[in-house]
């Protein structure tokens, strides 16, 4: 989206509070941003605040009421290479679908020339209405295109479908629309993430500090470009929000062994990001260990290798992914690993970086690959870094 002009208009819903975050993240995408709100979304969230994210100030009357100067919506329809209204309320749905032009933000939309995105947001008995489905099938038939609202809790108190994408979602969809083509669209891609438990006792295990960010962050990436994915994860507090990631838990590096080697077979491409244990303890006790006079030895026993595993099986057509988390002889390190497990490219990370890797928001990586490629990227964010590794794999599903 590097460069594009994003028209958002806001609408007055409760959900208007997420558009921040989507201004946010188109504009971090490298896309100038500018805000369209009517009088009712203003009761939601300022101005002000959209404004200052967007870069740009925001529009809410044809009239600028301080000097008279005109905002044309047919300047702004012109301008806008995408028009994103997020949130659309079923009073909004009506009028575009009716073509009423009462405000900036509905004859922008009459005016637009460009492709059209549209997040709604209303209570699920309001979404479900006949009047509101019939709108919704209109505008459909006249090439909107509408990211379908989420099922969950409410701002009424009830539970259904009606709540607005999460603003990550309607990004990566607009981001991929816009590239013409979901370059993934028809592909299964397994991705590991988190960590991996493994038990001592009831109460105690070996792990580590893998949160499952990076992982789940390449997961929606992969889905937002059109993948189907298989997200195969360790314990997180996180939860993926495409609709097309299935997410299978898994606590020990033995089940997510178990479940990886099942699912590579029918898979196009396995990104590995999980911090998986290499150890596991050779005898796990059925009972709590209590605290002795004496030291508690424990032994520990070589996990069975992902990486190698796949990479044994891989197919001609299939592309593997590894990861290689170093304190030392990083690059070295990472090229053996390359080789030894079969990899088509490895994405390198160093605890040496800075606040970098794990519980951390950034990442900074080297990409290798098995004909000999290195590239270097700075720090970035864990979304970032996604679409560069996916990015990547893209093309190495293309050869």
């Amino acid at each position: 989206m590097q460069g594009k002009h994003i028209l958002v208009g806001v609408t007055g819903g409760i959900a208007a509070y997420k558009t921040a975050l989507l201004i946010r993240d188109l504009v971090k995408r490298g896309a100038e941003v500018k805000v369209v709100m009517t009088e009712k979304a203003k009761e939601f969230i300022t101005p002000l605040t959209l404004a200052t994210l967007s870069k740009n100030p925001v529009l809410v009357d044809f009239f600028d009421p301080t000097d008279g100067r005109w905002n044309s919506h047919v300047s702004l329809g012109l301008w806008a290479d995408a028009y994103i209204i997020a949130p659309a309320t079923a009073n909004t749905l009506a009028k575009m679908a009716h073509g009423m032009a009462d405000n900036l933000l509905t004859t922008t939309y009459l005016s637009a020339r460009c492709p059209v995105f549209v997040a709604p947001a209303m209570d699920l008995d309001m979404y479900a209405h006949t009047a509101t489905q019939e709108n919704l099938s209109i505008l459909r038939q006249r090439g909107v295109q509408f990211i379908e609202p989420d099922s969950g809790f409410l701002a009424s108190g009830l539970e259904g479908k009606g709540r607005m994408a999460e603003p990550e979602a309607i990004a990566e969809y607009v981001a991929a629309a816009m590239q013409g083509s979901a370059p993934l669209k028809g592909q299964t891609i397994l991705i590991t993430a988190g960590p991996t438990y493994e038990k001592i006792d009831p109460v105690r295990f070996i792990g580590n500090y893998s949160t499952g960010k990076m992982g789940y962050a390449l997961a929606e990436e992969c889905a937002g470009q059109g993948a189907n994915v298989q997200l195969v994860s360790g314990p997180v507090q996180i939860k993926a929000k495409h609709a097309n990631i299935q997410v299978i838990p898994v606590e020990s590096a033995s089940e997510m062994y178990q479940e990886a080697t099942k699912r590579f077979e029918t898979a196009n491409a396995a990104i590995l990001c999980a911090a998986v244990a290499d150890f596991t303890p050779a005898y796990k006790a059925d009972s709590k260990i209590k605290r002795g006079k004496d030291d508690l030895t424990i032994q520990l026993q070589p996990t069975q290798d992902i990486a190698a595993a796949l990479g044994r099986a891989k197919k001609p057509n299939q592309v593997l992914v590894g990861f290689a988390l170093e304190t030392d002889n990083e690059a070295a390190n990472a090229a053996d690993k390359l080789k030894r497990k079969n990899l088509d490219f490895i994405v390198l990370n160093s605890l040496r970086n800075p606040g970098t890797c794990f519980g951390h928001d950034n990442n900074q990586i080297t990409l290798l690959d098995c004909n000999g490629a290195v590239e270097d990227f700075p720090v970035k964010t864990k979304q970032e870094v996604a679409i560069d590794i996916i990015n990547t794999l893209c093309k190495w599903l293309k050869k």
